[in-house]
């Protein structure tokens, strides 16, 4: 499975039937957590149920939103009351007999009685709550699909912008170990310039010592490039790698710029040289924040 972005959209259109129609949209974004938010119709909390589950076995993270809109048209057709009109036509044959009268009753009359005509349309029942229950979990996994092919393909352009800031950061990190015996050269001079003043003095021997120490280990910034590159080279697996990264990836960044700061600390009192170790130092850092800003939004 490919890296994959939080950022997505899909939608589906499906008509159940002459009467009624539905639109399922589901859109995630960015977020630490799987975060699921429903908007469906009323009473259809079974079915929410299964798609919360089925989010959870397709998603890792992001705050989803999932919303089922219905479109019903109701066809209405004209229709009469029979037991109204039935009863007006009773009547009057009743009250033409009984008094001697003729004439036959008025259709359009009786039509117009309150209540005579009535509208009859189809009611959204049981029946169609089941058609639209089965039909949306139908297409709902198909819909997730489409959601996962569009944050792969996000997550794939997430992964380009990466692979091209792992290559500016390895570049910068061989231009400090090409700085480096500069920098061993800088600190041996100044502790022979320690040794030379304290020479034929009176001296405190345990401080200069200590001194000594600090100016060998600040003068041995292998270790702090070494790490660079092994960092650089676990994050290029875990892209290769795929699947869910994005907090292992938010970590080695951490830990980048936690050698990169090092190797600040160790070189920004150099001189010469030293001050291009701080140019690509802070170079370093600069696409490391960057790549912090691109990984929250995978997976």
């Amino acid at each position: 499975m490919p890296i994959r972005s939080m950022t997505g959209f899909a939608r589906v259109q499906v008509r159940v039937h002459d009467q009624l129609a539905y639109t399922l949209t589901v859109k995630s974004v960015n977020h630490r957590f799987l975060d699921l938010q429903f908007r469906l119709p009323s009473g259809m909390d079974a079915l929410e149920m299964e798609l919360r589950r089925l989010l959870k076995e397709r998603l890792v993270r992001g705050h989803v939103e999932l919303t089922l809109a219905l479109d019903r048209s109701d066809l209405q057709k004209a229709g009469y009351n029979r037991q109204l009109v039935e009863s007006y036509v009773a009547a009057f044959a009743a009250a033409r007999q009984e008094h001697g009268l003729s004439g036959q009753p008025d259709l359009n009359v009786i039509l117009r009685l309150p209540g005579a005509l009535q509208n009859e349309s189809r009611a959204g029942g049981d029946d169609d709550m089941e058609a639209l229950t089965a039909s949306v979990q139908t297409q709902a996994g198909p819909l997730l699909d489409a959601l996962n092919a569009m944050r792969a393909r996000e997550g794939e352009a997430l992964g380009a912008i990466l692979s091209a800031t792992l290559d500016r950061l390895e570049t910068a990190a061989e231009g400090v170990a090409g700085l480096r015996p500069e920098v061993e050269q800088r600190y041996q001079e100044r502790l022979a310039q320690r040794l030379e003043a304290a020479a034929g003095t009176e001296f405190n021997r345990q401080r200069l010592l200590e001194e000594v120490a600090v100016m060998v280990e600040r003068s041995d910034i292998a270790e702090e490039i070494a790490r660079l590159h092994t960092h650089i080279e676990h994050f290029r697996e875990l892209l290769a790698a795929a699947g869910e990264v994005g907090k292992k990836l938010d970590f080695l960044l951490q830990e980048m710029n936690r050698e990169a700061n090092t190797l600040l600390s160790k070189t920004g009192s150099v001189g010469g040289k030293g001050t291009r170790i701080t140019e690509l130092g802070l170079a370093m850092k600069s696409e490391i924040e960057k790549a912090r800003e691109q990984i929250q939004n995978i997976e």
